[in-house]
């Protein structure tokens, strides 16, 4: 490997474990607050596309939302079950019409 070579040093196994588990504490405490703070609050798993990453995305009753990565379907019920929120899929329910609303207000001010 030559000394301007673009290949990045790869990083130990325990790092990335380490940083995994770190993102997933912080994504946990966000969804908490948010969950602590707001009325009816419910999750929606986003699938990967093309150009994002699968989310999970909250959304509470007045539509305020939230969206936080996710490794897949399966993870994103896990953390709505230990939020004790209900769990949707976009793809089979849309998105709640609240949030719409809300991203209208927002636009408004």
């Amino acid at each position: 490997m030559g000394l301007f070579s673009r290949k990045k040093p790869e990083k130990s196994e325990g790092q990335s474990r380490r940083s995994q588990h770190a993102a997933q504490a912080a994504t946990l405490k966000h969804f908490e607050g948010f969950v602590a703070t707001k009325l009816g609050v419910e999750s929606y798993f986003e699938p990967a596309t093309p150009r994002e990453q699968a989310a999970l995305l909250l959304v509470a009753r007045d539509g305020e939302w939230t969206r936080r990565r996710v490794p897949d379907a399966a993870a994103g019920a896990q953390l709505a079950n230990t939020l004790g929120i209900p769990f949707y899929e976009v793809v089979k329910t849309g998105y709640p019409d609240s949030m719409r609303q809300w991203n209208l207000r927002q636009q408004g001010r």
